[in-house]
């Protein structure tokens, strides 16, 4: 019973305070008569621009008033620091053999026969598609085609995969020319 009349204490008295905090604690700056809606003068903080004066020509093409500067180097160019820099860069990319690229596995297994099936299946289906046969010990993997991108291999995987449903695209090197 006590803690019900606290409670109700308590909430009147937060009402009361939420209600004596949104009311105004000052009339508004500027009015215009005492009944009428509240209105202020916003023009001061309006931006103030000066009017271009635009020559006028008779033949109503504007005439070119551009003033002619000097050159100025930028700051920001291709100077020697960042040539040398571009220069080891594109050394270091014509050494380069590789690239990351993407690969499709068809046969991952410890028997070098059934490898060497999987890659005569692949030739006689597919001609188009360049396979090999690697070992990495203990196991033999069969991959085809080299691509540079997922989605060039994913157009291949869909008709590998009918033909070996355990084939995955896996990232691999892929050499360039």
């Amino acid at each position: 019973m006590i803690m019900k009349q606290v409670y109700v204490v308590l909430s009147v008295v937060i009402a009361g305070l939420i209600i004596v905090g949104c009311a105004t604690s000052k009339p508004p700056a500027t009015t215009t008569t005492p009944s009428s809606k509240y209105s202020e003068d916003l023009s001061v903080w309006r931006p103030k621009t000066d009017p271009i004066a635009t020559p006028t020509n008779t033949a109503g093409t504007q005439p070119d008033v551009r003033k002619q500067t000097a050159y100025v180097e930028p700051k920001y160019a291709v100077n020697k620091k960042l040539d040398n820099i571009l220069d080891s860069i594109d050394y270091y990319n014509v050494k380069r053999n590789f690239i990351d690229g993407f690969t499709i596995q068809v046969y991952s297994g410890l028997k070098k026969e059934d490898a060497l099936n999987a890659k005569k299946q692949i030739a006689d289906a597919m001609p188009d598609l360049e396979s090999d046969v690697q070992y990495s010990q203990p196991n033999f993997r069969v991959k085809v085609g080299k691509y540079f991108s997922r989605i060039d291999a994913q157009k291949d995987y869909t008709h590998i995969k009918k033909l070996f449903p355990t084939a995955i695209v896996i990232p691999d090197k892929v050499a360039i020319n």
